[in-house]
């Protein structure tokens, strides 16, 4: 069976989850059960139990030796294989992960988003499709001040020293530059319907073939 992986790439706050979770969510009850799966490249950041806490939040969380693309290429093979695979699930709050995991069946399109994904050529290999969402930092920042402070119970203090510490620099030097391995770009964040329609479109074309 051919199975296609479409990452969804961008800089963090950019709308790359809500383009991704719409276009997810308005295509699983309309496919046969199973035609369709996603995953966050936020969910492969790399285990950090056996550090202190503060130790953790010191982490460069934007920086690509932050995440274990290692397993989550694993993973990219074992699905296209038919394989399922155990997804790590990360706790923000307590800067590691979990020791939860989400069960992710061989779909036969793969949606993955994260913000580093074009930049790891070994991945990039791995994607038939690859968007970037295409989004001005000023808006991403202001996004991602409300999204930290109301669901990862981050101070308003903390968001914007991350920011202009990792985020804003790890931006220009690995995420932006991305932007040239994609096949399309996205502009005006996660609401592009237009944008949404195209990858939909494309999708049941390849389901029919």
């Amino acid at each position: 069976m051919t199975r296609t992986i479409i990452a969804i790439a961008g800089a963090s706050a950019s709308g790359k989850s809500l383009f991704s979770q719409t276009i997810y969510s308005e295509l699983v009850n309309e496919l046969e059960p199973g035609a369709i799966a996603i995953i966050e490249e936020d969910a492969y950041y790399r285990d950090q139990s056996h550090l202190p806490f503060a130790h953790r939040t010191q982490t460069n969380y934007d920086h690509p030796d932050a995440f274990e693309h290692e397993l989550m290429l694993s993973h990219l093979n074992q699905l296209r294989q038919g394989e399922s695979v155990d997804v790590p699930i990360y706790d923000y709050a307590q800067h590691t992960r979990s020791d939860k995991t989400r069960k992710v069946l061989p779909a036969k399109i793969l949606i993955v988003e994260g913000i580093l994904l074009l930049c790891d050529k070994k991945l990039c290999d791995e994607f038939n499709i690859k968007v970037f969402i295409d989004t001005p930092l000023d808006i991403c920042l202001m996004r991602r001040m409300k999204r930290d402070m109301e669901e990862r119970g981050r101070s308003l203090q903390s968001v914007i020293e991350q920011y202009t510490s990792t985020v804003r620099p790890m931006f220009y030097q690995f995420i932006e530059p991305s932007k040239h391995n994609s096949d399309l770009v996205v502009t005006r964040g996660g609401k592009n319907r237009v944008a949404i329609d195209i990858i939909k479109s494309k999708i049941k074309q390849l389901l029919q073939q």
